[in-house]
């Protein structure tokens, strides 16, 4: 990181989950994501979608601050499985990172990676056995200097 910016990495408040969602779909836009695929109520979707995970899957959002103004942001919660759990949670309880976005005048500083230790150390808090995340080309080399691994994941496109 440089040392010629004030940084603050905090926790969010339910009162910033408006800056979580607006982070969220710019990170979108940022992956190449054309604006007419995402739907027009993102935001509300987005909104929902955290009161209902701090709720049920101790979410936690974290903010990157420079001179008190919210650069980044990134969150985190219990993973939700796509499957049934049907293993204790001492051999899979798996935490899941997401939204991870830092303004394109800020980044190449080190503060998705401090976002993600943020997230990381919370993931860590709630007992989870592993963190997964889904990187995108550039965000690629932040996870693995991190120590994130590729793992046996693959998909087929289907359009």
């Amino acid at each position: 990181m440089h040392d010629d910016i004030n940084l603050n990495i905090r926790e969010t408040t339910p009162k910033e989950d408006s800056v979580i969602a607006e982070h969220f779909y710019l990170m979108w836009l940022d992956i190449g994501v054309v604006e007419n695929y995402i739907k027009s109520n993102h935001r509300s979707l987005t909104l929902e979608f955290i009161k209902q995970a701090r709720q049920k899957l101790f979410y936690k959002g974290f903010a990157a601050e420079v001179d008190d103004i919210i650069i980044g942001s990134a969150s985190c919660q219990l993973f939700n499985g796509l499957y049934p759990l049907i293993l204790e949670e001492e051999y899979r309880k798996y935490g899941y990172i997401w939204g991870v976005y830092v303004a394109p005048s800020h980044r190449k500083k080190g503060i998705a990676k401090q976002l993600t230790n943020a997230t990381i150390e919370h993931l860590k808090s709630i007992n989870c056995t592993k963190a997964i995340l889904n990187a995108s080309p550039a965000g690629k080399p932040v996870y693995e200097n991190l120590g994130f691994l590729p793992n046996n994941a693959i998909q087929l496109n289907l359009i």
